[in-house]
């Protein structure tokens, strides 16, 4: 008996392992089918199959937990196999590991460890199948049908759209009817996610400041019953005397563009909006102050904080969020030429603060002086902004999280609460009064755009220099140049930019509704 059964298990591995082959080619036309399972607590390698995999499970006979007895250990977290022809509507079949039941929220690391183990499952799920070239995927809802549809989403997402050989396009649903709202929820987040990816990856030649605009322009087109769109040109941007923002675009032949995003989902609401503002430099050089070679084709993402906050405005607008947003997002290149601002130059604000330009790839801070200025006349409920702004925010936490600067211990808790829910962490970083003193200290104007005194604390520098624009009693800066791409860290991402955190914030807009 003992022969026949390693005969049996053998047989079983080497059939979940072979190739796929020509006379699998029907499975691009039908259907795949990822499931989850669970480690029981306190026995090594037993497995807990969840709702949607115990009834699939029982449609076929018991066939599944067969197989999963005799073909290995118990699958661990975001471990995988696959079974072949075990059902006629499903010809391949991932079961993916969720690890233990138990675990939830981690308040160390401020995010929902069973959320994130439910959105690498469904990934890797997803992932395996879309290599099989199956188009159509049922997609357990694993007890959390939202993060599923998450995990399923961000991970089918690959930038192809400019080789000639492309991955299959899968579309993903949820297997059975259980909690459809959430799963609608998680792919509308997860697609407002990827949009924010789309933008980030493109080549700096597709997406310049024109292009940028038409793009959005194009995505909340459907919803302009409840959007309001103001592109505004240069001859504006002049007329309001935004010199910090004209000092960095003039070194570019492309046209600079300040874009205004007005969405009114409670427009009989008397709460003043959420304000979001965007770092929108879609391609950045480092001007005069030019960056080394190596790794400047990354700057085409440097507009991820204009791209995650119109990313996210176009996902309120697609759930219909009952908020009030506004979205700035100032737009240009930052590029050396005989016309670029040079180191020493001194430029005035819109609130006619002057500054001096030490350094020309400090140029983000600039954009937004200019930008929150302007926010102020909207009278706020909170102003939120997000930019690549430093490389010492990736120095001081890499992509463990987004870095925030805040002056409200309200707003912090609000964003702090929006990250757990979506895995994407955000950790509170000092306002110190010495890094004010290292932006006005300057020699020839009221501020100077970098610090004087030393490059440490580069990220709190430009936080303190942001502030000097800030009169709003409820203000938080995100630094994101960290979390600006993926290689491994986040399991349901492939390799390249993340456009994180862009679901962070349309769960914060939802927590901000009239009531809220």
């Amino acid at each position: 008996m003992l022969l026949v059964r390693r005969a049996v298990q053998t047989a079983a591995r080497r059939s979940l392992c072979r190739p796929f082959s020509a006379s699998q080619t029907r499975l691009r036309e039908k259907k795949g089918l990822v499931l989850g399972v669970f480690e029981k607590e306190g026995e090594e390698g037993a497995l807990h199959l969840t709702e949607a995999a115990a009834g699939f499970d029982q449609s076929v006979s018991g066939k599944l937990s067969e197989l999963l007895e005799i073909s290995g250990p118990g699958i661990k977290k975001g471990k995988s196999r696959i079974f072949y022809g075990i059902h006629k509507d499903f010809p391949c079949v991932a079961v993916v590991g969720l690890g233990k039941t138990n675990e939830g929220v981690c308040k160390a690391e401020n995010w929902d460890t069973s959320k994130e183990n439910v959105r690498q499952a469904m990934s890797t799920g997803c992932r395996l199948l879309q290599d099989l070239e199956v188009n159509h995927v049922e997609v357990d809802g694993c007890g959390d049908a939202q993060s599923a549809a998450e995990g399923a989403v961000l991970g089918l997402f690959h930038y192809d759209q400019l080789k000639s050989k492309k991955k299959t396009k899968v579309t993903a649903q949820l297997h059975g009817g259980v909690d459809k709202d959430g799963w609608e929820k998680g792919v509308r987040y997860a697609e407002g996610q990827n949009l924010a990816r789309l933008l980030m990856e493109a080549p700096a030649n597709h997406i310049t400041p024109t292009a940028f605009a038409n793009t959005i322009e194009e995505k909340l087109a459907p919803h302009s019953e409840r959007v309001t769109i103001n592109r505004r040109s240069q001859a504006w941007i002049e007329e309001q005397q935004m010199g910090a923002f004209l000092s960095v675009s003039k070194g570019s032949e492309e046209l600079p563009v300040f874009l205004e995003i007005h969405y009114n989902g409670s427009p009989d609401s008397k709460q003043p909006p959420l304000l979001l503002v965007g770092k929108g430099i879609t391609f950045d050089s480092g001007g005069i102050s030019l960056k080394p070679s190596p790794s400047m084709d990354a700057m085409r993402a440097d507009m991820g904080g204009a791209a995650t906050v119109c990313a996210s405005i176009v996902t309120a607008a697609a759930l219909k969020l009952p908020v009030n947003i506004i979205g700035l997002a100032p737009l240009c290149e930052n590029m050396p030429s005989g016309k670029a601002t040079k180191p020493g130059d001194v430029v005035t604000a819109k609130n006619g603060k002057t500054i001096q330009v030490d350094n020309t790839d400090a140029e983000g801070r600039l954009i937004l002086a200019d930008a929150l200025c302007y926010g102020h006349t909207f009278n706020p409920r909170a102003i939120v902004n997000v930019a690549t702004l430093t490389g010492a925010m990736d120095v001081a936490l890499g992509s463990a999280a987004t870095g925030v600067f805040t002056n409200s211990d309200w707003l912090w808790e609000k964003l702090q609460k929006a990250s757990v829910v979506t895995g994407d962490r955000v950790w509170r970083m000092p306002l110190f009064q010495h890094y004010t003193k290292q932006v006005t200290d300057s020699q020839l104007a009221d501020l100077n755009n970098i610090g004087k005194y030393s490059r440490s604390g580069g990220a709190c520098t430009a936080a303190a220099f942001l502030r000097e624009f800030v009169t709003a009693p409820h203000w938080a800066h995100l630094d994101i140049a960290g979390v600006m791409s993926n290689k491994d860290e986040i399991p349901y991402l492939r390799k390249g930019m993340s456009g994180r955190p862009t679901r962070t914030l349309v769960e914060f807009a939802a927590g901000m509704t009239h009531n809220g």
